[in-house]
């Protein structure tokens, strides 16, 4: 990070790792995850002590206006992904693997090769547990690349569910996602997000498994939460998701903001009653 950009705090914090982030949940601390896709913004959640960045293919969405996470390119990811490297020093930034990178495993090493080593990318994250993808995933973990999987709403899945729609609450979709949710940690992967999934079910993947567990729209038993960060800064176009929260409200600054999301995630006050169904 430049040094313009760096606070007196950021430089005193030690570098968030792959294995510091399953010391966090063995400690019950709550991981703090931001979307993130620029080196400005990213100086920002450094500085208010965010855990992970986030490079979301979201950026579709918030920053390019598209409908859909899909038109998102492997050069647009590798592009911000790194522009977030260059404002970070101590928080660990994870990149989106874009639709169809992941497709065999030849494909997605290829990719992952370019979100690290061009991008910055400490882990990579990929969507879905079905049987292929995991066998992408310990594809990628055999080749020393660390994945964030990611289950219940996958955006890059939108068309095939029909919209942004809560995943699991049949009996039958419950059972398939804790399967799912232990298929891919067999596989190799070492963090989980989980989206729009109700909460009790959440709580259950996160007691059943070693690995931490990233909640958005998920309950507040996920061992971290992560949003969108324009949408907790209340600057995203439309409707705001229910599960998110305008912290920019009442503040005087986006760090101020970004600090506020830290702290009430950190104290489990964050989700609260008015983000979490089901």
């Amino acid at each position: 990070m430049p040094a313009y950009m760096q606070s007196p705090d950021v430089a005193k914090r030690k570098p968030v790792t792959v294995p510091g982030l399953r010391a966090m949940k063995a400690r019950g601390e709550k991981i703090v995850v931001l979307t993130c896709y620029d080196a400005s913004f990213a100086a920002h959640m450094e500085a208010a002590g965010v855990d992970v960045a986030l490079v979301g293919d979201s950026l579709g969405n918030v920053v390019q206006g598209q409908t859909s996470t899909v038109p998102v390119t492997l050069d647009q990811m590798v592009y911000h992904a790194s522009l977030v490297a260059r404002g970070l020093s101590a928080t660990l930034q994870v990149v989106d693997l874009p639709f169809m990178q992941f497709r065999d495993p030849a494909t997605a090493l290829a990719a992952s090769a370019r979100l690290m080593a061009e991008g910055g990318a400490a882990m990579v994250k990929l969507e879905g547990g079905s049987e292929w993808t995991c066998e992408v995933i310990a594809a990628l973990a055999s080749h020393e690349v660390p994945v964030c999987a990611h289950l219940g709403l996958t955006p890059q899945s939108v068309h095939k569910m029909g919209g942004y729609r809560m995943q699991g609450k049949t009996d039958d979709a419950a059972a398939r996602l804790r399967a799912e949710a232990r298929a891919v940690t067999d596989a190799g992967a070492e963090l989980l997000v989980l989206e729009s999934i109700p909460a009790a079910l959440a709580a259950d993947i996160t007691r059943a498994l070693p690995i931490p567990t990233i909640g958005i729209g998920a309950g507040a038993d996920c061992d971290g939460q992560v949003l969108v960060c324009y949408d907790m800064l209340g600057i995203t176009p439309g409707r705001r998701p229910k599960f998110s929260k305008d912290f920019l409200a009442g503040r005087g600054s986006i760090r101020e903001a970004i600090a506020a999301y830290a702290d009430d995630v950190r104290a489990g006050r964050f989700p609260g009653p008015d983000q979490i169904a089901g």
